[in-house]
């Protein structure tokens, strides 16, 4: 066989292979022209398979439909023009570079080419006619384009425009735009020569309802817009075609989390019927009196926990609205069924706040409370295994520590995590799996004191019911927030002073520089001397999350004991502490945090009956957006209304804290653009178990692929 035809022979074969059921999920490699190394390079984008090209969407656009009179441009403007060269000169001083001007009837622009070889300088003779497109700035010369994509225009009459905007897609480092346009084009024309195969799995009733398009038409639009569709639609995402995609990822999302659910109806639970005289003596000893709203979500648990599926809850409460206390009444229900307890804390300081609290609770039962972390070890460690193994600790309080290996539970019936968000899916998944024994799932509770916006939770917490303790305890007064320029230090220090002499405590905040634990405990450590020199009459004190566990524990005992007046952190304080003396908060450079993170510092302070005062010292000068939180933050003393407002203007990645495994990436959807849809899902997903029950899984799986198991969370 000859050489060349065996080269037509393998692209015949490879353009045939396609032709199979489902070549949208074959190999991106096995389009023409795309070899080993980039196909390598289209993985790291997360583009594996043919159809993971035809939801790969623009970044942005490019207006090459027509040309722009030279005299007409401006700084700032992204243009297609066409003129012919008057001269061109090569730069010698500094950064050697090509300068080439070109005029149409309406003026001249400079072109400026830093990278350039002897066949371009010898291509744009005076005289030849060109197209250039690129970004209009100002130069030394007047207007100039810098490296713009040029064409020789060696015939006028042949010269012709895009019909359509031009895509621009997010790239990697040795992929080139041409390369993945041809590839995406590729992977359109089978989509369009096989019709079928790319399935639209929302029905055609829901299609109308919403005024989206057909999948196809959709996919078409946005890879390549019409006329008739303008560049700020597209990039504001007003486009019906990309709502209508946002819309079946949002959806995909929200079936996979429904289908977890619908399974939990089938795993079997140990159910805890209650021991009403245990309940009530649990309730007596407390110091305090629970809200309304804390019995009516003790209520809610009780009647889960009654069942023999899984309870798999959440509780939203904004900060000292009494979570901890009634995910203690689950335990109990737990304890006194015979079953143990395990409760899970994103940090040793939080983990040691819950063992004090629990510890006092649960001080008149006959049960044992045991603690674990990553930093203990030997015999201390051993025997906390031993007691959890045997059954002889009925609750155990730790870190990450609790899903390590070698950790064995005698019998597990409830699983409580702190501020859950902070965990991976994984970490959760692994704990879960410690407490299975014979087909029998521990009922879950997970407790946030970020309040999550209602378009989230609508979304990411559609496999739990929810739980809002939305009251805070009797007389707790509102916060009052001040935000003081760092001009104005030396006032808030001398502000210490009278509030020292009051006999009530201070605590200062140093928030994160630069994302660094060792910077941030620098800053804090230089904070505190000078704050220790300033006030020599003041008790001042240090923690930050580099302190062992415990001296972090010793400084927060002495604390509480008012032993010290003033405590410098860092954010290690944001959640689970708790000294009602301390009603004053002083934070250095809020404009650093998201609302929501000030929201949970704040929150230390206003425990007691007493006034408390929370002050915000930025540095000037403020940009618009921070100018905007920090007086939202001012203004407002509601966590639910704060975390709105923070999606708003930072999105959900942000808001939820830092992004985890498993936590929901979204491809196309963002849901502060497109938050409006939300309100249609839930309704659309109930609408899609009646009427379309076999399109759930394929829809599941064409958004989300493998990350579906991590939802049984």
């Amino acid at each position: 066989m000859s050489e060349a035809a065996g080269i037509s022979g393998f692209l015949t074969l490879k353009i045939f292979s396609l032709h199979s059921v489902n070549y949208l999920n074959q190999s991106v490699a096995k389009l023409t022209g795309i070899g080993a190394q980039t196909a390598n390079r289209l993985e790291k984008l997360g583009i594996r398979v043919i159809q993971d090209l035809v939801f790969h969407l623009p970044l942005r656009y490019e207006d090459r439909t027509r040309v722009h009179p030279i005299g007409s441009l401006m700084a700032g403007m992204t243009a297609l023009i066409c003129g012919r060269v008057e001269f061109i000169d090569i730069l010698p001083r500094g950064r050697k570079s090509l300068i080439c001007r070109i005029s149409d009837d309406t003026g001249f622009i400079s072109l400026k080419f830093f990278h350039f070889s002897a066949s371009q300088h010898n291509a744009l003779k005076p005289g030849t006619l060109i197209s250039c497109f690129a970004e209009v700035r100002y130069g030394f010369a007047g207007l100039e384009m810098v490296h713009p994509d040029y064409q020789v225009i060696s015939n006028p009459d042949d010269f012709v425009t895009e019909t359509r905007l031009t895509p621009v897609y997010p790239l990697t480092e040795g992929l080139s735009q041409t390369t993945l346009r041809k590839a995406v084009r590729q992977a359109l024309s089978l989509c369009n020569s096989e019709p079928g195969t790319l399935v639209d799995w929302i029905p055609e009733s829901i299609l109308k309802q919403y005024h989206y398009p057909s999948l196809t038409e959709a996919i078409q639009t946005l890879h390549a817009p019409d006329e008739s569709v303008s560049t700020e639609a597209l990039q504001n995402g007003s486009v019906p075609a990309l709502k209508r995609l946002a819309f079946e990822e949002l959806l995909a999302h929200h079936l996979s989390l429904r289908k977890t659910r619908n399974r939990a109806k089938v795993w079997q639970a140990p159910a805890f019927t209650g021991d009403k005289a245990a309940a009530e003596q649990f309730l007596r000893s407390l110091p305090f009196k629970l809200t309304r709203a804390q019995h009516r979500v003790i209520a809610e648990i009780e009647v889960d926990c009654s069942q023999q599926h899984p309870m798999m809850r959440l509780i939203q409460g904004d900060v000292g609205s009494g979570k901890t206390v009634v995910s203690a009444y689950a335990a109990l229900l737990a304890l006194t069924a015979g079953y143990q307890v395990a409760v899970m804390a994103p940090t040793e300081l939080l983990a040691e706040q819950h063992k004090r609290n629990f510890d006092a609770w649960f001080e008149g039962f006959q049960t044992q409370v045991v603690f674990l972390t990553g930093q203990q070890k030997g015999n201390a460690r051993k025997a906390v295994l031993q007691d959890l193994e045997e059954g002889s600790a009925g609750i155990i309080i730790g870190t990450h520590a609790l899903f390590q290996e070698g950790v064995n539970f005698h019998r597990l019936g409830l699983i409580i995590i702190d501020e859950q968000h902070r965990f991976g899916v994984h970490q959760r998944l692994a704990l879960r799996e410690k407490g299975q024994q014979a087909g029998i799932r521990p009922h879950q509770l997970v407790m946030t004191a970020t309040p999550i916006p209602r378009t989230l939770a609508m979304l990411q917490y559609s496999d739990l019911d929810i739980s809002i303790i939305d009251e805070l305890p009797p007389g707790r007064k509102p916060i009052v927030t001040s935000v003081i320029p760092a001009e104005r230090r030396a006032e808030v220090i001398d502000r210490i002073n009278n509030w020292v002499a009051k006999k009530r405590q201070v605590y200062w905040v140093c928030t994160l520089i630069e994302e660094s634990e060792i910077l941030q405990c620098e800053a804090a450590e230089k904070t505190a001397e000078i704050l220790t020199q300033a006030l020599p009459d003041v008790r001042v004190a240090l923690i930050h999350g580099r302190l062992k566990s415990t001296e972090k524990d010793a400084v927060m005992q002495a604390f509480k004991n008012r032993q010290i007046d003033l405590l410098v952190a860092t954010t290690v304080i944001e959640v689970g502490v708790d000294v009602p003396n301390a009603g004053l908060m002083i934070i250095e450079n809020p404009e650093r945090l998201g609302l929501s993170q000030l929201h949970q510092l704040r929150g230390r302070v206003g425990r007691g009956d007493s006034e408390s005062y929370c002050l915000l010292i930025y540095q000037a000068p403020l940009s618009d957006t921070a100018r905007q939180r920090l007086g939202i933050l001012r203004d407002s003393n509601d966590g639910f209304v704060i975390a709105e407002k923070d999606l708003q203007l930072r999105g959900p990645g942000e808001v939820m804290g830092t992004r985890q495994t498993g936590q929901m990436h979204f491809r196309i959807a963002d849901l502060a653009r497109d938050a409006d849809l939300l309100e249609h899902i839930q309704q659309t997903g109930d609408q899609f178990f009646i009427e379309s029950p076999d399109a759930v899984e394929p829809l599941c799986d064409r958004w989300l692929g493998a990350s579906t198991e991590y939802s049984e969370v």
